[in-house]
């Protein structure tokens, strides 16, 4: 017996050294290695502390920069992305920090961005923050074959012919805003008006209505819950992960939980409530799955509940996208009256009055200059990150299996080596003859990433947003109310902190 218990005693000390040594390794030895590897490379950043990197500095600074707006300028970095602007002046633009125990590494050479997006297999997206997941899942998360089956199946979805058929509903949803307006703006024709959360409705109204085939309900309760668990998902992923933290009963991770199931539970109810057909999203991804599983067998196929997920991912991306690009959009034409009247003249030279048609939208030039300028000044996300999984060698670089690749989106389209020294001036001119000649073939410019992997859905953000700003240029002129505080800040995607107030003038038909 006794000899048993010493066995028992022997096995335990085993297993807890086995995971002690295994827990130094994380939160030390391995990211010492790491940093001597990064500086042999010629990167440079703060010195690893132990378990917390750069997080807690990280964390206040995001703090400290969304305490107050700043002065009405769209040189933003310095707010938006704070200490990495302070870690690229620090060390150059061969720079890390730390995540925690993780490496993040920037990457800031068009050439090696290049190289990073179009090896999709090679240079995958790190794993999601636990916490993240309760938020989206779906294609954004998934990798190599796995990914490359939801991308055939979801792609049918955004065809040129099925957009086309979306246009309805896009007018339908943005005749909702203004009609809200109309209530709002006073007999005089003019009023001030926080346009952000118009824009919200309306971009939640169209994959509500392009996703699902209408339900309202449904899909607004969805928005909600979304922006909700967007917002503490930033507050968790701003902090160290503790493994298996989120099994504890935190008031943060039970509501995060309670979000996920009711999120989960409104997209079935859409899904069984929506009149599933072949102008929908959902009806189009169905059709697509089932013609797939009969090819091929139920394995070459999507689970339902790959299938909500993806619902889920629709519904996240295609609201955030594009009410992102709205809203910057009309702030700066707001700024920049020549524009707008350009704009304007534009749209009512093409339509008139009239209904917007697809064909139509695609030849508004003016408009499409000034929304790639708005996508340069202010992407909606920031930044893209890859990681290393295995020792890997780019151009000149061998970097380390742990490492994280950063390439920040943002710094990219402000830098003045590339863009001149009016970079953050606000001059959609610069893409008169295309993204290409604007960049002079750098890839220098990638709002909506690049590569195999870049957002499926850009197209219907871009057509969703012409209908928009089309109708609300036929309808209003528009100035910043001195109400409005400049304060651009990231949840998801970026956005004004404190809304959007503008006066808006109804125009005399």
């Amino acid at each position: 017996m006794e000899t048993l218990q010493n066995s028992v005693a022997v096995f335990f000390a085993v297993v807890l050294l086995v995971y002690a040594w295994k827990i130094l390794n994380w939160v030390w030895f391995k990211p010492k290695k790491l940093d001597k590897r990064l500086r042999k490379q010629g990167f440079n950043g703060n010195s690893y502390r132990l378990l917390f990197g750069d997080l807690k500095d990280l964390e206040m600074m995001t703090k400290e920069a969304n305490l107050k707006p700043i002065k009405f300028s769209n040189d933003i970095v310095p707010r938006v992305m704070s200490f990495i602007h302070k870690t690229v002046k620090n060390y150059g633009q061969n720079a890390f920090l730390w995540f925690g125990p993780r490496p993040q590494v920037f990457i800031m050479d068009p050439d090696i961005i290049r190289e990073v997006l179009s090896k999709s297999y090679v240079f995958q997206k790190p794993s999601p923050h636990p916490m993240a997941k309760l938020l989206i899942q779906g294609l954004v998360s998934l990798e190599t074959d796995k990914w490359a089956k939801h991308r055939r199946l979801i792609n049918p979805a955004f065809y040129t012919d099925k957009l086309k058929n979306m246009l309805p509903a896009f007018y339908l949803s943005c005749g909702d805003m203004l009609s809200n307006w109309e209530k709002i703006v006073s007999s005089e024709g003019s009023s001030e008006v926080d346009v952000w959360p118009s824009l919200q409705t309306l971009t939640s109204d169209a994959i509500s209505r392009t996703a699902f085939g209408s339900n309202y309900e449904e899909g607004r309760k969805i928005f909600e819950l979304q922006t909700e668990q967007a917002e503490l998902v930033v507050q968790g992923r701003n902090s160290v992960y503790v493994p298996g933290w989120r099994f504890f009963p935190t008031k943060r991770n039970k509501r995060m939980r309670r979000i996920a199931k009711e999120v989960e539970s409104s997209v079935i109810k859409a899904m069984e409530a929506g009149e599933a057909s072949s102008d929908d999203l959902l009806g189009i991804l169905l059709e697509s799955n089932f013609t797939e599983i009969q090819q091929h067998g139920r394995k070459s196929g999507m689970s339902l509940k790959e299938v909500i997920e993806e619902c889920k991912l629709f519904y996240f991306a295609g609201q955030e996208t594009t009410s992102s690009l709205l809203v910057w959009t009309l702030i700066l034409l707001s700024k920049h009256l020549d524009w707008q009247s350009r704009a304007r003249e534009e749209v009512l030279q093409v339509f008139r009055s009239g209904k917007p048609n697809f064909d139509q939208l695609n030849r508004l030039k003016i408009v499409t200059m000034i929304f790639h300028e708005v996508l340069r000044l202010y992407p909606p996300a920031t930044l893209l990150s890859r990681m290393i999984y295995k020792e890997t060698t780019i151009g000149k670089l061998s970097l380390p299996a742990g490492v994280q690749l950063i390439m920040p989106a943002l710094l990219l389209h402000h830098d003045s080596k590339i863009w001149g020294d009016d970079a953050k001036e606000f001059k959609p001119e610069r893409f008169s003859e295309g993204v290409s000649k604007a960049t002079n073939g750098q890839l220098s410019y990638f709002p909506f990433g690049w590569g195999p992997r870049m957002c499926i859905g850009q197209s219907f953000a871009m057509l969703e947003a012409k209908m928009a700003l089309t109708m609300i240029l036929q309808k209003y002129s528009f100035e910043l109310s001195p109400s409005y505080a400049h304060a651009p800040h990231l949840v998801l995607t970026l956005q004004p902190q404190y809304g959007a107030q503008l006066i808006l003038h109804k125009l005399k038909p």
